[in-house]
C-alpha cells in the first residue's frame, strides 16, 4: 500500500520524503519492524516510541510517523511524517492499512468493570450456535470461528487488533464480539474501528493505579459510548448508578436491562442451585447453566444484544439454555467428599461481593463458605483492604494468599489486605503465602455441603513472579487436592 493511502484518515502536520512510497506493514514495536514497514512512534505509559526510531530504521523501516518535529538531520532514505498525536493516529492508520475490516463485519464492544468476558464470549458462542461465522477478542483468548489465537491483553494494540479483525473478515466472519478495556479506550487502541453496538456492564473500583481517579476511569468507559455512531445500539445496565451516565451523550439507540427496576429487558431468578438457574426473562421461563444474580445481568445484556442484532426472543432463549459458563467464571468442581469448589476470576471488591453473594444464596446457611483470595502486585493498592473486608464479611473462613505478585513481595501484598480487617474479621482469616498450600488447606477445612471459592485467577494458567510466568492452574490444584483427575 502507498504511504499516502495509509494516511488518508489522519491530518498530516509536516512531511519529509516520498509519500507515494510503498509500505509493507505497520508497527509500533521497533523490535518487530521489518524492511518496508511504517513505524509509528507512540508515547506510551512505559516508554516513548520516538526513542526507538533509530532502531526501527536499522531494522528496515521505510517510513516513520511521529508527533514531534521532524529532525533536520533525518535520513533521506526514510520518509518522515508528523501528526498531532501518534496515539490517536495509529488506530486510523492500521484500520486503513488492513482494509477497514469493521466495514465487512458487525463488531459489538463490551465495556465495564466486571462481566465483559462472560458477555462477549456468550455472544460469540450464541451466534456460532445460530450458524454464523464469528470472531472473539477477549481476556481469555481470541478466536476466529473456533480457531484459538492466544491473548496477551484484554484489548490488543491497534495494529494487532486490526490485523486480527482483517483475518476474521477474510475468513468470512459476519460478527465479532470484543471486550473493550478502559486502558484500550483511553489509549485509543480501538480508534478507527466502527461498532454496530456497545454494551455497558457495571462500574466499580478498578485500575486506579492507571486512571488515578474514579471519575477518569468512568470517563474512559463513557468515551466508548460517546463514539458510537448513529444507527448503532447502546445497551446499558439500569441497575448500575453509572448506567445512564454512560449513554447520556451517545448517538446510538439506547436500550436498558435490569433485575430490579423497569427496563427494556427484565430478568429474575425463579430457582437456583450450584448447577444453574431457572430464570424469567421478559415473561418467558428459561433454564441456564449459569449461577448468580450478576450472571442474570450478564445474560440480559446478551439477550438484548441478540435482539438488537435481529434475533427473536424465542430463538435467543432456546440457544441461551444450551450454553456453558466461560472458563474461569463461576466454574464448579465437585469433590467426592460432598463439598464443592468454585473457580472465579473475581479480582475486585465488587466481583468478590457478586460471587460470594451468589454462593451464599445457594448455600443458605446449610454449609460453610471458605474463600481463598489474594491481590495482584504492582496494581491498584487501594482495593486490597477492601477485597479482604468483602471476603471476610461474606465467608465463614478466609485464606489470604498470593495472586500474581509480579515484582512485589507476596507478604507485603497480604499485609496490605490484612490491614483492612477489624479484630472480629481477623478471627476467621489466616494467611498462607503459597497459593498451592492455601488451596490444599481450604479443602482440608471443608466438610460436606461446604463451598470453597478460589478467586482471582480464573482462566489464567500461570502465576507471575518477578517478571516470570510460572505454570499454575487453580483448576488443576483443586482437582489434585480433591483427589480427582
Amino acid at each position: 500500500m502507498k504511504l499516502s493511502d495509509a494516511l488518508k484518515k489522519v491530518t498530516v502536520v509536516a512531511a519529509k520524503g516520498d509519500l507515494q512510497r510503498e509500505i509493507t506493514g505497520v508497527n509500533i514495536d521497533s523490535r518487530k519492524v521489518v524492511t518496508g514497514d511504517l513505524f509509528v512512534a507512540v508515547k506510551g505509559t512505559q516508554a516513548d516510541g520516538h526513542l526507538y526510531i533509530p532502531k526501527a530504521i536499522e531494522q528496515g523501516a521505510a517510513a516513520v510517523l511521529v508527533s514531534e518535529p521532524i529532525p533536520a538531520d533525518a535520513p533521506d532514505s526514510v520518509t518522515y511524517v508528523q501528526v498531532a498525536d501518534t496515539e490517536d493516529a495509529v488506530g486510523k492508520v492500521a484500520t486503513q492499512f488492513y482494509g477497514d475490516p469493521t466495514t465487512k463485519l458487525k463488531l459489538v464492544g463490551v465495556t465495564g468493570t466486571n462481566g465483559k468476558t462472560t458477555i462477549a464470549t456468550v455472544l460469540y458462542n450464541m451466534f456460532r450456535a445460530f450458524g454464523h461465522k464469528c470472531g472473539l477478542c477477549s481476556t481469555v483468548c481470541n478466536y476466529i470461528d473456533g480457531r484459538a489465537i492466544p491473548a496477551d491483553h484484554t484489548t490488543p494494540d491497534p495494529v494487532t487488533l486490526n490485523k486480527l479483525l482483517a483475518q476474521m473478515a477474510d475468513e468470512g466472519c459476519e460478527y465479532a464480539f470484543m471486550e473493550c478495556s478502559s486502558h484500550a479506550i483511553h489509549q485509543k487502541r480501538i480508534g478507527g474501528l466502527r461498532f454496530v453496538g456497545g454494551i455497558f456492564t457495571n462500574l466499580t473500583r478498578d485500575h486506579l493505579d492507571y486512571h488515578k481517579t474514579f471519575e477518569n476511569y468512568r470517563n474512559a468507559k463513557k468515551a466508548f459510548f460517546d463514539g458510537l455512531p448513529k444507527g448503532a445500539f447502546a445497551i446499558t445496565n439500569a441497575d448500575d448508578k453509572n448506567g445512564m451516565i454512560m449513554v447520556q451523550n451517545t448517538q446510538a439507540t439506547v436500550r436498558t436491562y435490569s433485575t430490579r427496576t423497569v427496563a427494556d429487558y427484565k430478568g429474575r431468578i425463579l430457582e437456583e442451585s450450584i448447577e444453574g438457574m431457572l430464570l424469567d426473562i421478559d415473561g418467558r421461563e428459561v433454564s441456564v447453566r449459569f449461577v448468580g444474580r450478576f450472571n442474570v445481568s450478564n445474560l440480559l445484556a446478551v439477550y438484548g444484544a441478540a435482539l438488537m442484532l435481529g434475533k427473536t426472543p424465542e430463538d435467543t432463549l432456546r440457544v441461551l439454555s444450551t450454553l456453558h459458563p466461560v472458563n474461569g467464571r463461576f466454574e464448579a468442581i465437585r469433590s467426592p467428599k460432598g463439598f464443592s469448589a468454585i473457580v472465579d476470576y473475581a479480582h475486585t471488591p465488587d466481583a468478590l461481593v457478586n460471587v460470594l453473594t451468589a454462593i451464599n444464596e445457594i448455600v443458605r446457611g446449610k454449609g460453610k463458605v471458605i474463600t481463598v483470595c489474594g491481590a495482584g502486585g504492582n496494581r491498584d493498592k487501594g482495593k486490597r483492604p477492601l477485597m479482604a473486608q468483602e471476603a471476610a464479611n461474606r465467608s465463614d473462613r478466609v485464606i489470604i494468599t498470593s495472586d500474581n505478585p509480579r515484582f512485589e513481595e507476596p507478604q507485603d501484598i497480604i499485609n496490605d489486605m490484612l490491614a483492612g480487617l477489624n479484630d472480629e474479621q481477623k478471627q476467621k482469616v489466616i494467611s498462607i503465602v503459597d497459593r498451592r498450600e492455601a488451596i490444599r488447606t481450604a479443602t482440608m477445612l471443608a466438610q460436606p455441603g461446604d463451598v470453597i471459592l478460589v478467586a482471582g485467577k480464573g482462566h489464567e494458567p500461570y502465576q507471575e513472579i518477578k517478571g516470570v510466568k510460572h505454570h499454575f492452574d487453580d483448576h488443576e490444584e483443586i482437582k489434585k487436592a480433591f483427589g480427582i483427575n
